[in-house]
């Protein structure tokens, strides 16, 4: 039996919570989905997560202010961020810290899907 990759998905917009989880779902992946850095960094989950879905502008811990925190923790995930808020000088910068990919909302589910696949052959 393949035990399906767990994705987490950090975004404030509750909408990009439930929708998200299900196209992933609907993929064969498991999937976990928190309102903020914080909540993900105080659940169970982040040392099963194989790649977080992360939003860049949160209230309260930024997405990049998790990536930081994860690579404090020693705890390398890889990164999708996920962003409605971006300008082109974002994604270079995100990747050069080390993100996967910078996603600009609305997203394909062509390029969520092969951004995963890179994601998860990196972890």
């Amino acid at each position: 039996m393949v035990i399906p990759s767990l994705v987490s998905v950090v975004d404030d917009d509750e909408s990009v919570r439930e929708s998200l989880p299900d196209l992933l779902r609907e993929c064969g992946f498991a999937v976990q989905a928190f309102s903020s850095a914080e909540e993900f960094l105080a659940s169970d989950y982040v040392d099963q997560t194989q790649c977080l879905i992360l939003d860049i502008a949160m209230p309260g811990m930024s997405g990049p202010d998790l990536q930081r925190e994860l690579t404090l923790r020693q705890q390398p995930i890889p990164i999708v961020f996920i962003t409605a808020h971006g300008d082109v000088t974002v994604r270079p910068h995100l990747i050069r810290l080390g993100a996967v990919e910078c996603l600009f909302k609305p997203f394909s589910e062509a390029a969520l899907l092969e951004a995963l696949g890179t994601a998860l052959r990196a972890s």
